[in-house]
């Protein structure tokens, strides 16, 4: 047991309120839930947000869609699925370039205040799209607007440039069990 604390543990950060960078990163589940569940709450309190997903198709109709669709928040499909699934990667690497020119536009634009670039690591990863040219574009883009990454292994110079960085570690898994996804859970 333990008990409550009745001191606050640490001084009011007195810095200046701007646009954050934050990457959740790691091989455990929850990467883009807990970006989804950031955009609930800027939305909650009035920010402008936008979501784009680097390997969902774009007609996907997942339950976070859906959700997300009734409350008003775009939500873009820039790719064509699971790599494993794809039938042709150059199709699948023109579809992540021909995405990431939309979402860096939204990013440049200044018309959105939060940014998620769900599933962005991959075609980092894979070469798709120039890190360089994503980090300068990050570096680039105007001072209110926050950005979420998400992604298994991201890169060590998008974690350098980051405010934040939330590593997902699994410490267990149903489906190691061989339970299989449960609709509305997780997929």
């Amino acid at each position: 047991m333990e008990e409550p604390k009745r001191v606050k543990p640490y001084a009011k950060p007195q810095g200046e309120r701007r646009g954050l960078l934050l990457v959740y990163t790691g091989d455990g589940k929850g990467k883009s839930t807990a970006a989804f569940g950031l955009a609930l709450r800027a939305h909650g309190r009035g920010l402008r947000v936008r979501i784009f997903q680097f390997l969902k198709h774009q007609g996907a109709r997942f339950g976070e869609h859906r959700a997300l669709e009734a409350l008003g928040i775009p939500i873009e499909g820039l790719g064509d699925g699971f790599t494993w699934k794809s039938r042709d990667l150059e199709a699948s690497k023109a579809l992540a370039l021909e995405g990431w020119k939309r979402a860096k536009e939204a990013l440049l634009s200044g018309a959105w205040d939060l940014v998620v670039l769900d599933e962005a690591t991959y075609p980092l990863r894979y070469g798709w799209i120039s890190l360089e040219e994503f980090l300068d574009t990050l570096r680039s883009r105007p001072r209110h607007v926050h950005v979420v990454v998400t992604g298994r292994g991201a890169p060590e110079p998008l974690l350098a440039l980051a405010d934040t960085v939330t590593e997902m570690r699994k410490v267990k898994h149903a489906f190691d069990l061989g339970v299989p996804a449960q609709v509305g859970v997780e997929h």
